[in-house]
């Protein structure tokens, strides 16, 4: 059993990107062109490495190496991405991975990519890439070739040795549940139940009784084995259970309008743990948009417009315009699902001007966004 942090560890002692592993300060995925690119090295790694595993390491900065973090991005539809843009494309997974010196909510990403064996091209143009181009790795670059190519199988066994030298073991294991449950958790109601006598999985929060079931807020919940984070937010509620085989973990998120909230299911999380050491996780979005009366939706789309358009001019907010700001994310997103198309990019626009005027709505803000690519890539 692999533990991730270590494995980061010694990709990041080969200092230098190569074929089989790209490092990244930061990934983004909502935009064209960094869609564009992130495909790109995908496709390339995987034709680089027809016989082993690659990796990108997100998080980090390029020219030391200096370790940093991204924020927690569980979008498991990363995979549907890939499949819609990529022919013959390869097995990828995106795993937030815990650094005790990071700050809460941040992690390391790793993306793993497990060839097929065939050669990965585009299926189709995005930004200024052409459908039917195929990548491929010159040293630590992407580079394009438009010809019939035969890769040659040069880092099988470095890679081996590589994951050979990130085995987990029993200490590790043990230092981090301790660490979880007595540091990082200290003030939270903590749990740990082990699977399969070889699986760790560690959670904390704030625990409440609803209607005869167990919420937890403020959840935070770890593969301690491989240091994967499977979830963190602040903000949503989370119903947990499990059974001898399994743990399930259910997302809920607050929604309504003009201070009334309802908390509704999004996403379902499940991991089937087998004797053989090795486990299957199984994602599944139950979110059903609520639906608004539609003279109200358009009297608070009109109002989130006036107040977006006084801070793009950089015009002072009065209390209540302030107090409405906090709820423009959510409320765009809202409308957006009940069929106003614009509030989509309406809040794409707010972007820069939400993160410029409150630390706290702008995480607001990447918390939408975060339900909208769930949704979009169902």
């Amino acid at each position: 059993m692999i533990n991730k942090r270590l494995l980061i560890k010694n990709l990041l002692a080969h200092n230098d990107e190569n074929s089989f592993y790209d490092k990244k300060r930061k990934l983004n995925i909502s935009e064209k062109e960094g869609k564009a690119k992130f495909l790109k090295h995908i496709c390339a790694l995987s034709n680089s490495n027809p016989k082993n595993n690659s990796f990108i390491v997100i998080g980090v900065e390029d020219e030391d190496n200096k370790i940093v973090g991204v924020d927690f991005f569980d979008d498991s539809k990363i995979q549907n991405l890939i499949n819609a843009y990529l022919a013959n494309p390869p097995m990828v997974q995106y795993e937030n991975i815990y650094f005790s010196h990071l700050p809460k909510g941040k992690v390391v990403g790793l993306v793993t990519i497990r060839p097929t064996g065939k050669i990965t091209s585009l299926r189709k143009n995005i930004w200024k890439y052409y459908g039917g181009s195929v990548f491929l790795r010159d040293g630590s670059i992407s580079m394009p070739k438009i010809f019939d190519i035969e890769v040659k199988d040069v880092n099988s066994e470095i890679v081996a040795e590589i994951e050979k030298s990130a085995q987990n073991n029993i200490k590790l294991t043990l230092d981090s549940v301790i660490n979880f449950i007595t540091n990082e958790h200290e003030n939270l109601e903590s749990h740990y139940q082990v699977f399969k006598e070889q699986f760790v999985v560690c959670w904390a929060g704030i625990k409440q009784k609803k209607k005869e079931k167990t919420f937890y807020s403020r959840v935070d919940i770890e593969l301690i084995n491989e240091q994967v984070k499977l979830f963190y937010s602040a903000l949503d509620q989370v119903e947990i259970t499990y059974t001898e085989d399994e743990f399930t973990i259910i997302e809920y998120v607050p929604l309504g309008l003009q201070n009334k909230y309802d908390y509704y299911p999004l996403e379902k999380v499940t991991i089937t743990f087998q004797p053989n050491g090795m486990y299957n996780l199984e994602s599944n979005l139950i979110f059903e948009p609520p639906q608004f009366d539609k003279k109200t939706l358009h009297h608070i789309y009109n109002s989130n417009n006036a107040i977006l358009e006084k801070l793009i001019k950089n015009v002072s907010l009065n209390e209540q315009e302030d107090h409405d700001l906090r709820n423009l994310p959510a409320t765009y997103m809202i409308c957006y699902l009940n069929g106003f198309h614009d509030a989509k990019d309406k809040l794409d626009a707010a972007k820069s001007f939400l993160k410029t005027y409150d630390k706290d709505i702008y995480e607001l803000y990447k918390a939408t966004i975060r339900i909208l690519r769930k949704i979009k890539y169902s």
